[in-house]
């Protein structure tokens, strides 16, 4: 795909998915909650998931109006779980994307609440869509991501990440972490996009590999930059892992094992994605520069 056309509609993805997100955050009052969640919801997030559902629903011949609040509902979802994430309980970081964190920006009070509201206005702005469109594709779109987002996903990987810190802790566990803490919310978008979109339940099944592929792969670089990059490339403190007393994919193997091994997940994530019948030049590209990102 050429980088003009590759350039082009992921300017028109993210134009409409900002687009919506400002409506649906456009609330008054009380001001401080919209304050907190406009404000780690605009600050500077690259919309990785709502742009990989746009294209998986897009791919499979969907239309991107009525995917677009699924879009934002895990922007919102993941948005939440990264000021949690950053609150002294939790990772106990200063900055997020070279801004302050929520807690630090408005106290640890609202920044639990904005993570609180962002998560319940996800499933406002799903349930609204459902109602909207009056079919059950749409209601199997929202139970991938609860699925995805819960105790049998994200959530439950943060759990077993937290209780791990401090501990040497075997391949199956990390995996575990991996698979579930950032894995499961990539392979949301790519599931829910194809649902909405219209894709069979083999080519389900196939999204949820790429999915998870893509998911351990974008960890293990996140894994890697954490050890190799700095915070004015990254935005956000280097070495937490370490500090935070973390077992990783780096520390467990080393860096030489930890790229071989992401550019073997890549490999079939992409060769994957290639066998799709419909326009797959877009997600094929965007999954590529995903892993190969400096920050």
């Amino acid at each position: 795909m050429k980088n003009e056309d590759f350039e082009k509609t992921l300017k028109k993805y993210i134009e409409i998915i900002n687009g919506r997100l400002a409506e649906l955050l456009d609330g008054e009052y009380p001001k401080e909650i919209y304050e907190s969640m406009r404000y780690s919801v605009f600050a500077g997030g690259k919309r990785l998931r709502p742009v990989l559902l746009l294209s998986s629903c897009e791919m499979f011949g969907g239309n991107l109006e009525s995917a677009v609040d699924f879009a934002c509902a895990l922007e919102m979802i993941h948005t939440y779980s990264l000021i949690h994430d950053d609150l002294p309980a939790m990772d106990n970081d200063d900055f997020r994307r070279g801004m302050p964190t929520c807690h630090k920006k408005f106290g640890e009070a609202l920044a639990i609440l904005a993570g609180d509201a962002l998560l319940n206005k996800a499933y406002e702005a799903m349930t609204d869509s459902i109602v909207s469109n009056m079919d059950m594709k749409f209601v199997g779109a929202m139970k991938c991501i609860a699925d995805c987002s819960g105790t049998e996903g994200m959530v439950g990987g943060q759990v077993v990440d937290v209780l791990s810190e401090g501990k040497q802790i075997d391949l199956d566990t990390l995996m575990y972490i991996h698979k579930n803490k950032t894995a499961a919310l990539i392979t949301a978008p790519l599931k829910a996009g194809g649902i909405i979109g219209g894709c069979s339940e083999r080519e389900t099944e196939l999204l949820e590999k790429v999915g998870c592929n893509v998911g351990i792969a974008f960890q293990i670089k996140d894994d890697i930059l954490d050890v190799t990059s700095t915070i004015d490339v990254l935005g956000k403190p280097v070495f937490s892992d370490e500090k935070n007393d973390k077992m990783t994919y780096v520390t467990m193997y080393g860096i030489d094992k930890a790229e071989k091994d992401l550019e073997k997940l890549t490999k079939e994530a992409l060769d994957i994605i290639s066998g799709f019948a419909g326009n797959s030049d877009f997600l094929y590209e965007y999954i590529k520069r995903l892993i190969t990102r400096i920050k």
